[in-house]
């Protein structure tokens, strides 16, 4: 409980998010004829909101396996670096490993990774809430967007705008966390600007649609790179062995 309390107020901004996206693809799937239930199990099983939207048009269509397949893989290659990213995170979990891997969302990754985790409170439990309530958040959304889809008139058109705005704050709650940590103003934030300057320079040479992926990669490069410089942990460790 203690660690449900801590989790709690980190997942609000992803609540927000995650209740109005997928308020919107519930919404989508039913206004395309499909089942109110349909969304609500998507988002158990599949959980990954890009593919998820993409769904809605890929079971309308001619089945073709092989480019679903190519499809979700590009679409969820990114995960590959959340992956690398929570190795030492995520070690020594126990059974709850497995579940944290499978709810490795955006979202759940940038919280999760940022996160502040208090003294006291146990590391494992509090990356499982996150990760279950953000799952719920999600879930409940794509329920309320099935149930009540068709009853709705409104133009629902730039709902998922929120998602952007909920990436700005958690973006802006790092930039100050890091500020706290760091007498430094640019060794403190020498992530961020790796980060920033990447996408701005991917996004020029790949496009809107291309970038995310290689500027990952650029980003991985970059840091792993610098990391002797910016983890003294890292170095310690270095020099025991």
């Amino acid at each position: 409980m203690r660690s449900l309390k801590a989790a709690f107020p980190q997942t609000i901004p992803v609540m927000t998010g995650y209740v109005f996206l997928g308020l919107t693809y519930g919404i989508l799937m039913v206004t395309r004829g499909f089942p109110f239930y349909l969304p609500v199990l998507t988002a158990a099983i599949i959980y990954t909101g890009s593919m998820e939207f993409l769904l809605a048009d890929i079971l309308l269509t001619s089945f073709h396996p092989a480019s679903v397949f190519v499809t979700a893989l590009m679409v969820g290659a990114r995960h590959l670096f959340y992956g690398i990213s929570m190795l030492d995170k995520y070690r020594d979990m126990g059974w709850k490993k497995f579940y944290l891997i499978y709810t490795t969302s955006d979202e759940t990754f940038a919280v999760n990774y940022s996160a502040d985790i208090p003294e006291g409170v146990d590391r494992s439990w509090f990356y499982f809430w996150v990760s279950l309530l953000d799952q719920s958040y999600w879930i409940i959304g794509c329920l309320l967007g099935g149930l009540f889809g068709q009853l709705l008139t409104f133009n629902t058109e730039g709902l998922d705008f929120v998602m952007t705005a909920m990436f700005v704050a958690i973006f802006m709650n790092q930039w100050m966390k890091e500020s706290d940590e760091s007498g430094s103003f640019w060794k403190g934030h020498v992530s961020a600007f790796v980060g920033i300057l990447a996408s701005v320079i991917t996004l020029i040479i790949f496009g809107p649609d291309n970038f995310i992926i290689p500027a990952m990669i650029v980003i991985f490069a970059v840091l792993t790179l610098l990391r002797g410089k910016l983890d003294p942990a890292y170095n310690q460790k270095g020099e025991e062995k």
